[in-house]
């Protein structure tokens, strides 16, 4: 079993030991938040109301200790990138404190101390990561253009009954007027969750492709069945570099013609560092992937592929085209990643290895047909 330190079920944590481990918890100290909504203090001082309210819910308590870990490392990180990105700025006339996109940027930061620091299972972590990224939700959710969608998306990430108990604590853990009205929010929110069948539960879908286009706004019936008629595949691998993709592609994938931009760069002695190289790298990679997919011809795509940003440049074209696409994401534990790459024939130097940590995100059931995560250790 997976433990955050310091910090036993049943008991209060060690929140002295907490902040000598953990700059991170340190770096909440002084950093403010609007007064309207959080009377209570700095995020520091909030961020431990969250840990001890969460404590203190009947459903905490019946959870697993295993849950019961993972629910407290996400109420420790919840706000941790509020550090990073809090500012003033005036809204109609009034000065306000905001921290945009501090959720995000949390998930980033919880997965690289989760994975390089604390050796957290990938499952564990993952929950935890996505946890910190949607503790927003429950409250926000009937906002959303599409309240069902958004709810059906996060059924996939993580349970939601979790999500609603961290959301609960955070409202708890603040000193606020209206409290009783943003709770109320967390009750619609389940509602919501069991009317399209994610309380507690992933959202079954008919079929993977069922699933793909409706969490890409193409179907508005999670139900819907469509008919595949897609007749070739681009398997598309995701991986931080020493991971092993070249090694999976020889295993699995060999009989098939292989995309590769690093083959590319290397063919054309182009600089990976060097932007103007990279997007010639880009160009060349894409001519090679329209010549594969107009032949309707199945292939591999073999690059780090490290976020949705980078992912989002070809697997919708993939799909435009007609491929059916299945995303594979490839990750050993931390320390077998480092002695990999460095006795690769191709390696990186630790430097770059730790950025596209920092900027790893995990591949999402939106992102194409099918999605595998293959993990070791």
């Amino acid at each position: 079993m997976w433990t955050f330190p310091h910090y036993t079920p049943g008991k209060l944590p060690d929140w002295q030991a907490l902040e000598h481990r953990f700059s991170w918890f340190a770096d909440m100290k002084n950093v403010p938040q609007d007064p309207e909504w959080h009377a209570e203090g700095d995020v520091f001082v909030h961020t431990k109301m969250v840990c001890e309210a969460l404590l203190e819910l009947p459903e905490f308590q019946a959870l697993s200790e295993q849950e019961q870990h993972i629910l407290f490392a996400a109420a420790m990180l919840h706000d941790v990138e509020k550090r990073s990105t809090t500012k003033r700025e005036s809204q109609g006339g009034k000065e306000r404190i905001v921290s945009p996109n501090h959720a995000k940027k949390g998930e980033y930061t919880a997965r690289t101390l989760l994975y390089t620091e604390l050796a957290a299972p990938f499952a564990v972590r993952e929950v935890i990561a996505k946890l910190v990224r949607l503790h927003g939700l429950p409250l926000w959710a009937i906002d959303k253009p599409n309240p069902e969608r958004a709810a059906i998306s996060a059924s996939l990430q993580v349970d939601t009954t979790h999500l609603a108990m961290l959301a609960k604590a955070d409202v708890l853990g603040r000193i606020c007027r209206d409290q009783q009205d943003i709770l109320l929010r967390i009750d619609l929110f389940r509602e919501l969750c069991e009317e399209n069948g994610c309380w507690g539960k992933a959202r079954n879908f008919a079929s993977d492709y069922g699933r793909y286009l409706y969490l890409n706004g193409r179907s508005e019936m999670p139900d819907y069945q469509p008919f595949d008629d897609r007749t070739f595949d681009v398997y598309a691998m995701c991986a931080i570099a020493g991971s092993g993709k070249d090694s999976y592609i020889r295993q699995h994938l060999a009989h098939l013609p292989m995309l590769s931009l690093d083959d590319i760069r290397r063919e054309r002695k182009l600089d990976p560092a060097d932007p103007k190289h990279t997007a010639e790298a880009v160009r060349l990679g894409k001519e090679q992937a329209k010549e594969y997919l107009r032949a309707r011809t199945s292939f591999v795509f073999n690059a780090t592929n490290l976020n949705r940003d980078l992912r989002s440049k070809w697997l919708p074209m993939f799909a435009d085209y007609g491929a059916r696409v299945h995303l594979i994401y490839l990750e050993v534990p931390y320390t077998q990643l480092l002695s990999q790459n460095r006795n690769r024939e191709h390696s990186v130097p630790n430097d770059v290895i730790h950025r596209m940590i920092n900027k790893l995100e995990i591949p999402d059931y939106s992102e194409a047909h099918t999605v595998d995560f293959v993990v070791s250790g």
